[in-house]
């Protein structure tokens, strides 16, 4: 038996950032003799424990054979007699395919190491068109490591156009497609990964509504970057940047999808596009099965952005259709979020990334304005049938006086 530490954790010794997973390969061993050594059991597809002491996870060496579309569709074989290459050979990229013995050695069959001095990342072999997953991966290490200047290598560029346009993209469920982009969304230059992910042809058949944001204009005078698409990248670094979390990245990558659809005699304006924004996010949401924080957050951006821009010069009605409408005070932490997601759509234009975003104070102060009624008050003090239209003036008369205050 031989245990080799594998995968990311060799790729991130060598590059130099914290270390945060171990996974190891085990060479030479049968399920019994792991089984019997204390290890517990736990991988479903394939022989994988865990380490009585450490935790950590321990996989018999493999190989695998695509027996069906998707990237479900594969067989794996473990044997004590499966080698160290050939397990790393099943790997994406070359600089998850190195591994270090228990003396330290690195063992690095694939030239991962020259790859991480290059700054590619290239497949390890033709095995990698077998699964569709790989491409939404190197999309996703793409964006990790685009501060470091990584590029995608050119003959795997290549490789993933072929397997869009055969097909074996159009094999992933949802879930996975979700799982990957959400992971993607949350690394550094999440933009990074929407750009190879257009380059190959993906974006297209994965998120058609954010890939036809591509070459739509905006008007100049409020968005100096003109292209759609480019915006909404800008919006979403703008999100990375300040360090949101997953829902407001997802809102700040689909809050405009409706621009997308416009018809070309209204263009470069975008009369109403918050009402396809939010049907668009709908159905993306629905296709990929979106979990509900980011699905709630997404449409309430399409649909309330616009209002939020203008907060400023809004009447006290037109604050009260705002706050209420977006159920600030029930769900005040939700309504930050939007206001979060509004400041990086302020931000993510050509020359705006510091500009200040006034909005984003007044309508919190708004808001603390009607927390501070009384609403048992309000309701003991007419009859049942009458509730809530007290209820409303109380909340206009608190922001007329709100919107009426000197400063």
């Amino acid at each position: 038996m031989k245990i080799y530490l594998v995968g990311g954790a060799v790729r991130d010794e060598l590059l130099g950032p914290p270390v945060q997973d171990r996974d190891y390969v085990v060479v030479g061993a049968s399920i019994e003799q792991m089984l019997a050594a204390g290890y517990t059991a736990v991988g479903a597809d394939f022989p994988v424990f865990l380490h009585p002491q450490t935790h950590e996870e321990y996989a018999l060496a493999r190989t695998e054979r695509k027996t069906a579309p998707g990237y479900k569709g594969f067989v794996f074989h473990t044997a004590t007699n499966v080698t160290l290459e050939q397990d790393l050979r099943r790997r994406d990229l070359t600089i998850n395919a190195m591994a270090r013995d228990q003396h330290g050695h690195l063992l690095d069959p694939y030239s991962g190491e020259a790859d991480l001095h290059h700054k590619l990342l290239r497949h390890v072999s033709d095995a990698f068109s077998e699964d569709p997953v790989r491409i939404l991966r190197v999309a996703r290490f793409a964006a990790r490591f685009a501060g470091l200047g990584f590029t995608v290598a050119e003959e795997t560029m290549a490789l993933m156009r072929s397997m869009v346009s055969n097909g074996e993209i159009d094999h992933l469920v949802p879930e996975r497609v979700w799982q990957e982009l959400a992971r993607g969304l949350m690394e550094a230059t999440p933009s990074r990964m929407f750009e190879v992910l257009r380059t190959c042809g993906a974006l297209q058949r994965l998120l058609p509504e954010v890939d036809k944001l591509f070459g739509v204009p905006q008007s100049i005078d409020s968005h100096p970057e003109v292209d759609t698409g480019r915006h909404v990248m800008m919006v979403l670094q703008a999100a990375a940047q300040q360090q949101a979390a997953l829902p407001i990245r997802f809102a700040a990558l689909t809050h405009d999808l409706g621009k997308g659809v416009t018809p070309t005699q209204y263009l470069p304006h975008h009369p109403h596009h918050e009402i396809q924004s939010v049907k668009l996010v709908n159905q993306l949401c629905e296709r990929l099965r979106v979990p509900g924080d980011c699905h709630d957050l997404g449409v309430m951006a399409a649909r309330w952005h616009g209002e939020v821009h203008a907060a400023l010069s809004l009447d006290a009605a037109g604050l009260l259709a705002l706050l209420d409408g977006t159920d600030a005070l029930r769900r005040p932490a939700r309504f930050t979020q939007l206001l979060d997601t509004c400041r990086c759509d302020h931000q993510g234009r050509l020359g705006f990334a510091d500009a200040p975003y006034l909005q984003q104070g007044y309508l919190q102060a708004a808001l603390s304005q009607l927390q501070s009624l009384d609403q048992g008050v309000v309701a003991k003090s007419v009859q049942p049938q009458l509730i809530a239209e007290a209820m409303r003036l109380a909340k206009l008369n608190l922001l007329q006086r709100f919107v009426d205050k000197p400063g």
